[in-house]
């Protein structure tokens, strides 16, 4: 009797945490659910594609597979996964940003603008503008999160003929911000955000345009079926990268240029990289490893928009017609009081 009062009180306690939050701090604690979910699902997938990006003859040329052996014998299982605690520690603050600033941008469109549709249009700016405030918070630990995953240095543990271990630069994710900053001081932190933001900004409005736009599609009665969700998010993903993934490949290698040998040719605007990537690499190199890249993105955004409206749920997130008819309604009881006074 004892525990179960425990458990009715502890769960009391919740209820009340959770009715007492502001929309906003929900929407950051689902959307950072979400992203670190999702990101941790496919994090195998995200560090050979970047490999295949960037250490384009050592790995291309073996493939998927061998790709996934040669990382296995030299690095171990816990190679699949260097670079991964930057990338959440990115992802969560990333995603939190990205949901939270979606609701609240297209929540501010409707208010400002209020003959304005409500269709896939204004997800598309809502989403645009929200993937771009993320980018421009977050953006130095994705640089930490690539220079991490591109290093290939032998793991202690195995012994591998022809794999040297002192070729470690970066020990960790505080010594690759720190070593990055003394090289090249905010700048470098922020080297290669050019193609982020320019990518970022098609590929989010679009990502949430077509998200929003299958949803709308759906019968009433399907509307909260996770199977649908998934499928939905996974469409809205493939479509999405597949226009941006050029940049995605020019920000890569645009991070990684300090780690390179030095008699590459200094990289400096974005549409100077795209050419320069295009004439001596070959067009093909600006989709390099798409196809991994369809098979992160897929689960990726799939479960990232599934992750995220059943978080809303159990944080009992109000529908977004709900939480933008309090806001109208808000507003105008303060209206007329103002004047009054």
């Amino acid at each position: 009797m004892a525990k179960k009062r425990e458990e009715r009180e502890m769960n009391t306690y919740l209820d009340g945490i959770i009715e007492a939050m502001p929309v906003f701090a929900k929407e950051l604690i689902a959307g950072g659910v979400a992203g670190g979910v999702a990101k941790t699902v496919v994090a195998p997938l995200e560090r050979i594609k970047i490999l295949f990006q960037t250490r384009r003859a050592e790995y291309q040329s073996i493939g998927l597979f061998g790709s996934i052996k040669k990382i296995a014998k030299t690095e171990g299982p816990l190679g699949f996964y260097r670079g991964n605690g930057a990338s959440v520690a990115r992802i969560v603050p990333y995603a939190a940003l990205h949901y939270m600033t979606y609701e609240q941008y297209r929540r501010w469109i409707i208010l400002t603008f209020p003959d304005v549709g409500r269709g896939p249009g204004l997800d598309l700016v809502a989403g645009s503008f929200a993937g771009g405030t993320a980018v421009l918070f977050t953006y130095p630990l994705d640089l930490v999160r690539t220079k991490l995953a591109y290093q290939v240095v032998g793991s202690p543990k195995l012994n591998v003929q022809g794999v040297v271990n002192t070729g470690q630069i970066y020990k960790g994710i505080l010594d690759c911000f720190s070593k990055t900053y003394r090289e090249a001081g905010l700048r470098g932190l922020y080297r290669g955000v050019a193609p982020s933001l320019y990518g970022i900004f098609p590929y989010a409005g679009l990502k949430f345009y077509f998200y929003e736009e299958m949803k709308r599609h759906v019968p009433q009665e399907h509307k909260k079926s996770i199977m649908v969700k998934l499928v939905c998010g996974s469409v809205a993903g493939l479509l999405g990268q597949t226009f941006t993934y050029p940049l995605d490949v020019v920000r890569r290698q645009m991070q990684v240029q300090r780690i390179v040998s030095s008699n590459s040719p200094e990289m400096k605007g974005t549409m100077e990289v795209l050419v320069m990537i295009a004439q001596k690499q070959g067009w093909k190199q600006l989709f390099s490893g798409l196809s991994i890249n369809y098979l992160k993105v897929v689960p990726s955004v799939a479960i990232g928009f599934t992750v995220y409206d059943v978080m809303k749920s159990y944080l009992r997130v109000p529908s977004r017609d709900e939480a933008v008819t309090k806001l109208v309604t808000n507003k105008r009881n303060t209206h007329p009081s103002s004047l009054h006074s």
